[in-house]
């Protein structure tokens, strides 16, 4: 129990010297997708062969300077998924990829005892080798301000974190600055809400901190319910304690005791993390009553959401909080007159107030470095689809999707060019090849009708069908409609069934004409701001690529080749020889003719199955 400053900063210098003590450290990935490819298994095996070789070994960061040895962790997520498993080598920064069990012992050998790279093991990229981690072309174009600490550091251990330099920044809000100051600094920073609106995080705690009434909340959103989305979920896996100090720090500004972090329960991993993470800090005296002999007293709670995508809206959040379902409602009053148990309420998410207490430390001149000038800052984003390099990615606002896309992202993967990126998930839209050069901020984007979001980025090639993205994005966002009001409940559906038939080969004149006025009636009356967006993809799809609309509509036809329903199987005359294999491997029995004479396909009869295609020894099958 740290019970004053002093000690606390006694407490830091001590952990500074053990980590600087272990002279070798072994990172290993425990993020997610790592787990999931048997990074634990790797961590477990490496362990294993180090003790065997009676080398000294720690697990976390020992409390003993006197003796060094290799420093064995379980990180949160490095970012570069697609070579996961991960193995970070310290001090050298190397970055094995692509680990399995069976490499552990090479490196060990070869690494640990000789201090030589694996080179087979190293990032590879047009015949060059990376082994920094920090010169592969992934790492180095991006600023990494909130992930800096995701995969150098044991996300399980709080002394790792305090010996970097964790909690100064509580530090100094509690003994070197008052709530108007703090407010003040981050409001000077102009750091906007990393959730999807955007609003100022500052006038934010402003409004909640001249709140009379009390008590006050801190809520941290954690749900990220986004597809393709996974950005707090590796903070909150990888720098727990990160986003726990931002959070304190808003208690201190907005003068709140109680903090709750809303997580989906789908996050297993984050959740077991935070818990770990509050009870560490509240053993050491940096959460509960009287902080460090302070008069400030601050409790934190984890909430696990069932999986509802509408309880990342604000009023929705704090309703399943309370124990109720998970409706949004009408506004005002607003969350910060009325949010948690109808108090005032500073509600946040997980990367805005990971973003504080860099902010305190720094200033807010050193955050306004980064960034644009309406958009300081950075932000991160979660890369998917048809790219050569999937990941978790932060760049500062106002990088281009040119940048993000070919330099970080290394283009697109196969012979595909590239074609669209959707941003902001459900609620976002489709950005096209005209727009690989607008700067990604709040207010650029906004004018293009697309939003950030939480920052999801699905990247798309020319083999990916518009129409199925949209009615992809619209299935998703009428299943999770909360169905509490018509306009979302009924009209999404209503969607939905359009763009299946269309996508079925069904589609009929007049059906975008259709599409367009629905979207703009439940942009307009919806209740919430899930609902009010739930149409922005089958909105933009149709304003890019409306041709593509059409050929469904009008020539039946799918231009991407995408839609099975749309997919025509014919037989080339002039290659068929006649066998009959084709005919006799159709389950429907659709495929006729003579032998030795070219065999036809009766598409009214046609499954689209391919098993044809792939029985022809003579090519002569194919879809159109």
């Amino acid at each position: 129990m740290l019970n004053n400053r002093e000690e606390l900063i006694a407490y830091r210098a001590a952990a500074e010297k053990d980590y600087a003590a272990q002279e070798k450290k072994i990172i290993v990935c425990a993020g997610t997708g790592c787990v999931a490819g048997g990074s634990l298994k790797i961590f477990e095996r490496l362990k294993e062969l180090i003790e065997a070789k009676g080398l000294p070994v720690e697990l976390g960061l020992a409390e003993d300077p006197h003796s060094p040895g290799i420093g064995l962790k379980k990180s949160g997520c490095h970012g570069f998924c697609e070579m996961g498993p991960l193995v970070r080598l310290e001090p050298q920064g190397w970055l094995y990829t692509k680990v399995k069990v069976e490499d552990c012992e090479e490196i060990v050998e070869q690494t640990i005892e000789k201090g030589e790279c694996v080179d087979r093991l190293a990032y590879k990229r047009d015949g060059e080798i990376y082994r920094e981690q920090s010169e592969i072309p992934f790492y180095r174009q991006q600023t990494r301000m909130v992930l800096e600490h995701c995969g150098k550091i044991d996300a399980d251990t709080i002394r790792e974190y305090i010996a970097i330099g964790g909690y100064s920044a509580l530090e100094k809000a509690l003994f070197d600055m008052d709530a108007d100051k703090i407010v003040a600094e981050v409001s000077d920073s102009g750091l906007r809400g990393r959730g999807g609106g955007g609003f100022p995080a500052g006038r934010k705690w402003e409004q909640v901190k001249r709140q009379k009434e009390t008590p006050k909340y801190v809520v941290c959103n954690g749900d990220e319910g986004d597809p393709g989305a996974f950005m707090d979920r590796s903070i909150m896996e990888g720098d727990p304690h990160r986003m726990l100090e931002g959070m304190i720090i808003a208690g201190i500004a907005c003068g709140a005791s109680e903090g709750y972090i809303y997580v989906r329960a789908e996050y297993p991993l984050a959740v077991r993390r935070l818990k770990n993470a509050i009870a560490q800090a509240e053993e050491l005296g940096l959460l509960g009553d009287n902080i460090l002999g302070s008069d400030f007293s601050f409790h934190m709670h984890v909430n696990c959401g069932a999986g509802a995508f509408v309880c990342g809206e604000g009023s929705a959040l704090t309703a399943s909080i309370e124990g109720k379902r998970g409706f949004p409602r009408v506004k005002p009053p607003r969350t910060v007159e009325q949010g948690l148990f109808d108090k005032p309420t500073c509600l946040n998410n997980v990367e805005t107030y990971a973003n504080v207490p860099s902010i305190i430390t720094n200033g807010s001149g050193w955050f306004r470095g980064f960034g644009s000038e309406k958009s300081p800052g950075t932000k991160a984003f979660a890369l998917t689809g048809n790219i050569k390099n999937t990941g978790l990615i932060e760049v500062p606002m106002g990088t281009t999707l040119r940048e993000i896309i070919f330099d970080i992202g290394g283009g697109m993967r196969g012979s595909g060019e590239f074609k669209a990126v959707q941003i902001g998930g459900p609620s976002g839209a489709c950005l096209t090849k005209e727009h690989l050069d607008l700067p990604l901020d709040f207010d650029t984007l906004k004018k293009v009708g697309a939003m950030i979001g939480s920052g999801g980025l699905v990247v798309m090639d020319s083999n990916s069908c518009m129409v199925e993205v949209a009615r992809f994005f619209m299935n998703f966002t009428q299943n999770e409609s909360c169905g509490k009001c018509v306009p979302c409940r009924e009209g999404t559906k209503r969607m939905l069934e359009i763009l299946e038939r269309i996508v079925a080969g069904e589609g009929q004149d007049g059906d975008i004409e259709l599409l367009l006025e629905l979207a703009e009636t439940i942009s307009a009356t919806a209740l919430c701001g899930l609902g009010k967006s739930a149409s922005s993809p089958v909105v933009s799809t149709i304003k890019n690529f409306r041709e593509e609309y059409e050929a469904h509509i009008y020539d039946k036809r799918c231009p991407a080749g995408a839609c099975q329903k749309l997919k025509q199987i014919v037989i080339d005359p002039a290659l068929c020889k006649g066998c009959s294999k084709c005919s006799r491997s159709c389950p429907v029995s659709a495929i006729s003719g003579k032998i030795k004479e070219p065999f036809t396909i009766d598409l009214n009869k046609c499954i689209r199955c391919g098993s044809c295609i792939d029985t022809c020894v003579f090519k002569a099958i194919k879809e159109v």
